[in-house]
Parts: structure tokens; C-alpha cells; sequence
């Protein structure tokens, strides 16, 4: 029951948390600002990374985690945290930290695969049984459904689970965005409580027991049945659903004013090792590495999985549309 623990001291702690990944003396500390349910994969991801530079280069460093909804951790960095990485989950955060001059315009080509490790999806988990008989989104909308996710203004995976709606509304309505736009409406009312992140919504569904399902990434789904329980909870494999792919980025402006950039983009490079990616086939992720993807625990169900830039637009123009003040999510959600 270790991360249903960890759930609920999460909900206490709504703000950001900032984490030590080591005590001894370091020559060198990192900071990594990331999204909200990457907690446990950067657990694993540091000390790994720590002992592959320590027989590397000799040099002990420690690297700092500070978690919370994606773009308030965006914000945060704006605002002076002084970030030497970004592990985000969407890129439109890391282009907001470009546009203050923080990292350069050019980021993700620093990195294979657009300085994207791996990918994931947003699924959904139920109670026990599945009482309500949810097969899919359009079963999110049908009234007295209380559907649990975080807040799309605020979270990359409350944008995420909103325009997985979008992409599904589209789909199956002959790509009519009217019907888009009503059909999250409707989804939108049947949302009790709105998150500041992701693992706040995992709190409110696993323990305050609030919902008939959560809408999350398909690692944490995972997460909440080895952790909680499979006698607790099921999964269910939407037949559409939306390609996420987590950017990382070095904050160039911090790393030059720290003297760490060499520590830094090692850092990010070792994200794309083979034993990287390994460490994220064990946390339910999809490592770009065929060979870490195909010893993976993780058996992806039959979703068919869209690109928002294929099927809804540049991202720019979507969180532009979408998600600015007095967008369409703040048009349809004051409704609520």
C-alpha cells in the first residue's frame, strides 16, 4: 500500500513538492522541474543516473525534484525557479519558458525523437466490476457519471484527457467541431472536482472515493493497480484515444549561470540509454527503444491512438484556442 500512501500525503501537499534525491556532500546539485505523476519514474531515474556519472566522470552530484501540475511547474520556472532541466509533459509548457529567454528556441533537437524519451496515453480506470459499464467516452458524458480528472487549464494531463475527448468527438462525428464542442461540454458537467494535477485526481478517485472513473496516463493507471490493487480497481481501453509524448529540455539560462550544462544534458541524455529507457518500460511508459518497449510490463490494449497536430491542430493554436483566457474551455466549463 505504499503509493496509496503516497496518494494521500499528495493531497495534503497540493502545492509542488520538492524532493532530495540524495544526502551525501555533492560537488554538483541538479534541479528537475517536472509534472506531476513522474514522482516515481525520476525516483528511479536519479540514483541510476548518479552512479552512471559517478563511474563516468568521478564526479558525485545530487539531483532536487520539484513535481506539480505541469504548468504551474511552467510558471514556477518563470517565475525564477531556477530549473537546470524541464521534464514536462507537454511541450506548449516548455515553449512558454522559451518565450521568457529561457531555453533556446531550438530545444528539441537537442535530443532524439524531438526530445521526447517515451510515450504514453490517457486510459481509464473504474471501480471494481464497473459498475456504470463504461466502455468508452462517449459513456463519460451519459448523466449521474462523476468523471475525476484534473484541471485543463492548469495540468498537462487534464488537457490531455480533454482533447482526448476532442479527438473522439471529432472522429465519430465526421470531424464536425460543434459536436466536439458540445460533446466535452457534456463531459465537463460530470466532472465534481477539478485537480490542480494528476495525482491529486488519483487521491480524490482512490481515496476519497469521489467518481466512477478517472481519466489519467496510462503509467499511472498501472501504478494505482500494482500499488492499491487489481481487486479494487479495473482498466479500460478506450477505442480512441490521444498520443502524449513528455518533452524534456535543459534551461539553458540557469545551467550557463550554474556552470552545469555538461551535467546536465548528460542527464537528459541518459534518458535515451538503454538503461534509461529501461527504467521507463518498468514504470508502464513506451520507451522509444524497441527492444526496452517489447520487455516491458506494460501490454497496451487495443486503442487506436491520434496526434493532436494531425487531427486538431499545430499545438500553438490549439492551447491558443483551447486553453487562453476566455478560450473554449473557459466558454464551455463556466456552464458547469
Amino acid at each position: 500500500m505504499r503509493l496509496a500512501h503516497t496518494f494521500a500525503y499528495a493531497g495534503v501537499i497540493a502545492a509542488a513538492t520538492l524532493i532530495s534525491a540524495v544526502t551525501v556532500r555533492a560537488e554538483t546539485t541538479l534541479l528537475n522541474v517536472s509534472y506531476d505523476v513522474a514522482r516515481e519514474l525520476y525516483k528511479d531515474i536519479n540514483p541510476a543516473f548518479i552512479a552512471h556519472w559517478k563511474a563516468k566522470s568521478g564526479e558525485i552530484i545530487a539531483i532536487n525534484q520539484s513535481h506539480g501540475g505541469s504548468s504551474k511547474q511552467a510558471l514556477a520556472v518563470m517565475g525564477g525557479l531556477e530549473a537546470d532541466v524541464v521534464t514536462m509533459n507537454q511541450q506548449t509548457d516548455i515553449e512558454a519558458i522559451v518565450g521568457k529567454e529561457l531555453i533556446a528556441a531550438d530545444w528539441a533537437s537537442k535530443f532524439p525523437h524531438q526530445a521526447t524519451p517515451y510515450t504514453t496515453t490517457m486510459i481509464f480506470l473504474v471501480r471494481k466490476g464497473n459498475p456504470k459499464g463504461i466502455k468508452d467516452w462517449n459513456d463519460l458524458t451519459k448523466p449521474g457519471t462523476g468523471v475525476v480528472i484534473p484541471n485543463p487549464k492548469v495540468t498537462g494531463n487534464g488537457r490531455f484527457s480533454y482533447l482526448a475527448a476532442w479527438g473522439y468527438a471529432l472522429e465519430t462525428s465526421g470531424g464536425k467541431p460543434e459536436a466536439a464542442r458540445e460533446f466535452v461540454s457534456k463531459l465537463l458537467a460530470n466532472v465534481p472536482v477539478f485537480d490542480g494535477g494528476g495525482r491529486g485526481a488519483t487521491t480524490t478517485f482512490t481515496q476519497r472515493d469521489i467518481g466512477d472513473v478517472l481519466v489519467t496516463f496510462e503509467n499511472e493507471v498501472n501504478l494505482i493497480l500494482k500499488e492499491v490493487g487489481a481487486d479494487k480497481f479495473e482498466i479500460v481501453y478506450p477505442s480512441i484515444s490521444i498520443e502524449a509524448a513528455p518533452p524534456v529540455a535543459v534551461v539553458d539560462k540557469v545551467v550557463d549561470k550554474k556552470g552545469t550544462r555538461k551535467q546536465a544534458e548528460a542527464y537528459l541524455s541518459f534518458l535515451f540509454t538503454p538503461e534509461g529507457q529501461a527504467i521507463i518500460a518498468k514504470h508502464y511508459l513506451r520507451p522509444r527503444d524497441p527492444a526496452a518497449l517489447a520487455a516491458a510490463p506494460l501490454k497496451p490494449g487495443p486503442t487506436r491512438l491520434f496526434q493532436v497536430e494531425k487531427l486538431i491542430g499545430e499545438w500553438k493554436k490549439v492551447q491558443a484556442e483551447h486553453f487562453s483566457d476566455g478560450g473554449i474551455y473557459d466558454q464551455i466549463s463556466v456552464k458547469r
